[in-house]
């Protein structure tokens, strides 16, 4: 590898290389210790301790070129090498290229400044592709030399970064360099002979977090299939663990949630995934979040500023976001304040105040926002009105200040003409008012104590929004938290949970989109409208709106609509609740969007099949409850109970355990602050009833704790009418639980745990995830083992090895491929067997790693031919029942179902000839014949009725019987004897089973001559003796092997013109069955637990070699 010229002082390297070719211009030097006996003795040791402490390569690699002129004492080094190889073709590339050219030169000065020109043009060309996105390229290239010489992982595996780092392997820290690729986590060390070696795949990994200790000051922890793994004394450690964290989430996500994951483009392709793109991608995802803006959203700049706060009359200090379509600002000085300005509603941007360095933003709303102390305030004007000019295109013009009007009236870029027509059409079904309007119009002329006070809650907001501007671009402060803590007036509260949501901005930047969906959605018939239908009745069924077919209707549009458009969600329970919750103060689309941003942004994750978002938010309730309620934690003999009581108040906000009229409270600041609110209510729920949880001797009696708290908590001021509240008619029976005020409990989470920031949750819910996944991982594995294990013979040790092995393969072809048919067929929701299955390809290396017969010399076809016989839905895809079932046969088999399984894999549909197309690769098939091999018919179209009848099929199956066997006919047959010929090279009894082969063949085609002559004594059929002498030649050596295969194939040329000949398995099995060593070799045991351990170290290796 050449590097950049850097000078060396050879007096003091003599003591660690060794010259070993030189010339007027160019020394070349292998390192002390390397290639010699004995390791080269202490010498050797030192150096190698050395070279696995220092960050060079020139240290490290074994061989070096040094650049030298006549009569200096400077030396340049220029090249290096790990291999002899390596470094000599770079060595006569100099000798060829460069040695002519440097004797035109007159001064040493001359030389040198060519050489190193040259070497530089060398390494800008070599690495012009692969580091121009590393900030150091020549450090890089040194750092992935190493990574590679070390760790031998496929070349496709992309190195990400490097940490000089501690390894702590019990008690005594091992000094050496963790490396972070795409797919593993990998550590290096060698001291004093004493090599260490850890590689990680990021997809085992199940905690990870920082610690610390008293030995460890802090440290990062990893813990992969129950073993702790300690790293520290890292330079940058906050750097590191957010880098690591974020290399695991990627992973997992990809691996194992591929329906989230699908929907994120950016990190979609693994090979193009760099350092800096990981932290630009979690700054957006950052950026986006905090702000309410749609995924799509990615952070281009960040400049700090102040901001002037005209209602305060003072400038807050913080950061200025700008995105592609937003500038965003959030203080960073404690006064919570933060705004959001659209491009759109942008109408000017102009410099103000030099000498401060101002930039003047105007919007829509006649507000203008002053930022002052800008650095590079003139370029940023430039770019931001370059941006205005963008967004002012007809398909942004759409105004969202205050969102009173309906956004059905602006039609979308594609087939305008065909949605309006579609707006037309829908104009009678989308409903345009909240269904809270229709049936509870408040009276202005008759106004009870509530009315008055809810009239009062919207004079403050109107108070606040003549302060604070109206809609979107509104100051957003600490006095807007408090109005929506006391809770957001009746009249208000649609606009309110669009603007806090950011549900708005995803409305207006899809004018007419939710019409159009509900023309295409309804009507459709799917699983997903199946459940919608089933639970319409159950959503707040109390409530005269779902009495009625207007909500009803109404429900059933927006959840069919949101189906339509997000299948991998579709439709999961509690979605119902929530929705009805939201068309009850939203208008129809609007609820639409705001289901949109609570699924897709808010609470990412929670309505999927497997509900992870959820299960990843109650582990993170957990560890809040265990550092805020310890003396809960004490007590509780088990912290499941906290994750079985919380589910629902997750999944559906609380609607599900409170009273309506206070549960809409816990939305207002759900929309507002996110899951934190959630988190903070929690907590209080738990502490306000800590003292009867603490006498509570089961979860039973503790839920009805809870229970009997929820029904107490009322909402003193709400203006619901009495027929409507569910909590307002609650008897005097339960009286022995005093009233709990919503807005009270509210205010009192706020003040005892408001000092929650949304940093900490988004990390707890990054390390939470991990074990998450992997819990639910377990939970399948603990399933397909329990199955698979009543089908075979192995141990239950043997049987979940053999499941790792399985499932890495599945996951090693997704790791270096962006289309993988593996990944794109893993599907959490289907059954445990059928989540992880592999292909043709994956299963050749699995049979070639634990095969018995994988020393066969067709071995690849033999694969083929099983995995083909495995098949049965002919979908090019088997799970790992099927495959422990062949393999269990192969081990522990009886000799009959061994011979059995040899049978079937040479008849129809397994059997299917093949040949390779190079001729020099023998009987080794390409990944390319392999695959097109496999998707060959041999069964036709599964029917659809069979496929729904197999669970009844396997509950009545019966023990095969071999009369059932189809005949195995004249070429089927010479492959059979084919593959026993190369099943038997290398054994001990070589020789007599060779000739036992030819005594069964020659017995067989005898009795089936026999046979044919009785059927029809007048026929003229040919003689088979002159084949069934070929037959009985025995073959002394393996070199005679092809003499055989051709005399077998010309006897299948010379019958072809005769009727068919075929053999039934009861004949092939009785002729064998009277050969000794036939049986000897069937029933001879194999050792599984040697192949499962050799699998294990070679199963990477034998994918780099694929």
């Amino acid at each position: 590898m050449w590097l950049k010229p850097e000078e060396v002082l050879l007096k003091n390297a003599l003591k660690l290389w060794v010259q070993e070719r030189s010339n007027q211009y160019f020394v070349l030097q292998r390192r002390r210790g390397y290639g010699e006996e004995g390791g080269g003795g202490l010498a050797g040791l030192l150096v190698g301790t050395l070279d696995a402490v220092l960050d060079s390569t020139s240290k490290v690699a074994p061989f070096r070129i040094l650049h030298q002129t006549p009569d200096s004492q400077v030396y340049w080094s220029i090249a290096c090498g790990s291999s002899r190889e390596e470094i000599t073709e770079h060595w006569e590339w100099l000798e060829h290229n460069v040695m002519k050219t440097l004797s035109v030169f007159d001064s040493n000065e001359d030389i040198t400044s060519f050489v190193q020109g040259k070497i530089r043009g060398l390494i800008a060309e070599e690495g012009k592709d692969s580091f121009v996105k590393e900030d150091d390229p020549e450090k890089f290239r040194e750092g992935l030399m190493k990574f590679e010489k070390c760790f031998g992982l496929p070349e496709q595996e992309k190195l990400i970064t490097y940490y000089s780092c501690s390894y702590w392997k019990g008690r005594v820290p091992c000094q050496g360099w963790l490396y972070l690729s795409t797919n593993f986590l990998s550590f290096y060390s060698f001291l004093l002979g004493a090599e260490i070696k850890l590689i990680i795949s990021w997809d085992e990994i199940s905690k990870l977090e920082k610690t610390s200790n008293v030995i460890l000051t802090e440290s990062i922890h990893v813990c992969s299939h129950g073993e702790d793994h300690y790293f520290s004394m890292f330079l940058r450690i906050s750097e590191t663990f957010l880098l690591m964290e974020q290399l695991a989430n990627y992973a997992v996500r990809r691996l194992f949630d591929k329906e989230t994951f699908e929907n994120d483009p950016v990190l979609h392709d693994p090979l193009q995934i760099t350092k800096r793109g990981l932290e630009s991608h979690a700054h957006s995802e950052q950026f986006s979040a905090f702000f309410r803006l749609p995924k799509e959203e990615s952070l281009k700049e960040v400049h700090e500023c102040f901001l002037w706060v005209p209602f305060s009359h003072f400038n807050t200090h913080g950061k200025m976001c700008i995105s592609e379509n937003y500038i965003c600002f959030a203080s960073q000085d404690g006064s919570l304040c933060s705004i959001i300005i659209p491009l759109r509603e942008v109408t000017g941007v102009d410099k103000a105040d030099p000498a401060n360095r101002g930039v003047i933003i105007s919007t829509k709303g006649k507000t203008a926002f002053r930022f002052i102390e800008v650095r590079d305030f003139g370029l940023l004007v430039a770019k931001l009105k370059m941006k205005c000019n963008a967004a002012a295109s007809p398909q942004h013009i759409v105004s969202t200040e205050v969102a009173t009007g309906s956004a059905t009236d602006s039609p979308k870029d594609f087939g305008a003409g065909q949605l309006k027509m579609g707006q037309r059409d829908n104009s009678k079904t989308v409903s345009t008012e909240a269904l809270m309007t229709v049936y509870h119009p408040q009276d202005a002329e008759n106004l009870d104590s509530k009315m008055l006070k809810e009239k009062m809650k919207e004079q403050s907001w109107n108070i606040l929004f003549a302060e604070r501007g109206r809609g979107v671009s509104m100051f957003r402060t600490k006095k807007t938290r408090d109005l929506v803590v006391r809770g957001i007036p009746e009249a208000l509260r649609g606009e309110l949970w669009l603007l806090f949501s950011g549900a708005v901005n995803d409305m207006a930047s899809n004018p007419g989109y939710y019409p159009e969906l509900v023309e295409k959605s309804l009507g459709t018939c799917t699983l997903a409208t199946d459940e919608i239908e089933r639970d319409l009745r159950r959503s707040l069924p109390e409530h005269p709106a779902f009495q009625s077919d207007t909500g009803i209707s109404a429900l059933r549009r927006v959840l069919t609509a949101y189906a339509f458009r997000n299948p991998q969600i579709g439709y999961c329970q509690a979605m119902n609740i929530l929705t009805s919750v939201l068309l009850l103060y939203a208008k129809e689309e609007e609820a639409f969007w705001l289901l949109v941003a609570v699924c897709e942004r808010m609470l990412p994750d929670y309505f999927n099949r497997r509900i992870i978002g959820a299960l990843v938010d109650q582990a993170v309730f957990e560890e809040l409850v265990r550092v805020h309620l310890p003396q809960l934690t004490d007590h509780m003999t088990n912290m499941t109970f906290f994750s079985s009581v919380s589910l629902s108040w997750f999944l559906t906000l609380f609607i599900s355990v409170l009273p309506i009229e206070s549960a809409v409270n816990v939305v207002d600041c759900f929309f507002y602050d996110g899951i934190k609110a959630i988190l903070q209510l929690g907590l209080a729920v738990l502490d306000y009833n800590m003292e009867k949880l603490l006498t509570c001797k089961d979860d039973a009696e503790a839920v009805t704790v809870l229970n009997r708290f929820f029904d107490s908590v009322t909402n003193k001021d709400s203006p619901l009418p009495p027929a409507v509240q569910q909590g307002s008619y609650l008897s005097d029976t339960k009286s022995d639980h005093p009233k709990v005020d919503i807005t009270d409990l509210i205010r009192e989470s706020n003040e005892r745990y408001g000092d929650i920031c949304y940093e900490d949750v988004e990390s707890l819910r990054c390390r939470n995830r991990l074990y998450v996944i992997q819990t639910l991982e377990t939970t399948t594995k603990q399933n397909v083992l329990r199955v698979v294990s009543q089908e075979v013979k192995f141990s239950p040790s043997d049987l979940e090895e053999l499941y790792e092995l399985f499932k890495k393969e599945h996951f090693l072809s997704c790791y270096w491929s962006v289309n993988s048919s593996v990944l794109q067929h893993h599907d959490a929701s289907l059954p445990y067997l059928d989540q992880y299955r592999i292909d043709c390809q994956q299963f050749r290396v699995l049979c070639h790693l634990l095969s018995p017969w994988s020393h066969c010399a067709n071995r690849d076809s033999l694969a083929l031919w099983t995995f083909r016989l495995m098949d049965e839905n002919s979908n090019c895809l088997i799970n790992f029942k099927q495959f422990a079932c062949v393999l269990d046969t192969m081990y522990n088999g009886s000799f009959t179902d061994k011979l059995k399984l040899l049978f079937k894999v040479h008849i129809p549909p397994a059997f299917t000839e093949v040949g390779s197309q190079s001729p020099s690769k023998g009987n080794d098939l390409s990944r390319e014949e392999l695959i097109h091999f496999s998707q060959l018919s041999g069964k036709g179209k599964v029917d659809i009725q069979a496929y729904l009848k197999q669970w009844q099929d396997e509950l009545l199956k019966k023990e095969e019987n071999v009369k059932d066997l189809p005949r195995m006919n004249q070429s089927q047959f010479i492959q059979f004897s084919k593959t026993l010929y190369n099943l038997f090279h290398g054994d001990p009894e070589e020789e007599l089973l060779y000739r036992a082969i030819a005594v069964v063949t020659s017995l067989l085609l005898k009795m089936e001559e026999v046979g044919r002559k009785l059927q029809s004594p007048m026929s003229s059929v040919r003689s088979p003796a002159a084949v069934t002498e070929m037959a009985a030649e025995v073959p002394r050596e393996r070199q005679e092997e092809s003499s055989f295969e051709q005399t077998e194939d010309s006897r299948a040329q010379s019958l072809e013109a005769n009727h068919e000949w075929s053999f039934a398995f009861e004949q092939i099995l009785a002729s064998l069955l009277n050969e000794p060593a036939f049986v000897r070799f069937f029933e001879k045991p194999h050792d599984i637990k040697a192949k499962i351990e050799s699998a294990k170290n070679l199963q990477l290796k034998a994918r780099t070699r694929v």
